[in-house]
């Protein structure tokens, strides 16, 4: 038998996209210093929706969820990481209103 395989993209790395645009990850970190969150830097894989929004022009880094042991039978998230991340998101929003002044 024969097998004919056609290969698309569909899940693209940001990094290509997130470069040109570090000022995007320069007011995560500051929001995240702001809001008392220390930040851990290290490439990760995922984020589909962030990949396929910074590749139409909306820069999407992935920042952080909050949780742990994600994908397995003992994923969660605690009511106290979740506000934590609630009040970065806030600062992140506040931080680019404020960014061209």
């Amino acid at each position: 038998g024969t097998v004919t395989v056609e290969l698309k993209d569909q899940y693209y790395n940001m990094k290509e996209k997130i470069d040109p645009n570090m000022h995007v990850i320069d007011i995560v970190l500051k929001a995240m210093q702001e809001s008392g969150v220390a930040p851990k830097v290290q490439p990760i894989r995922g984020g589909t929706d962030g990949a396929q929004l910074s590749f139409k022009g909306l820069p999407c880094p992935n920042i952080f969820a909050g949780g742990c042991n994600f994908h397995g039978p003992h994923e969660f998230v605690s009511i106290q990481v979740m506000e934590k991340a609630m009040q970065v998101v806030i600062k992140i929003c506040e931080l680019t209103a404020h960014y061209n002044d």
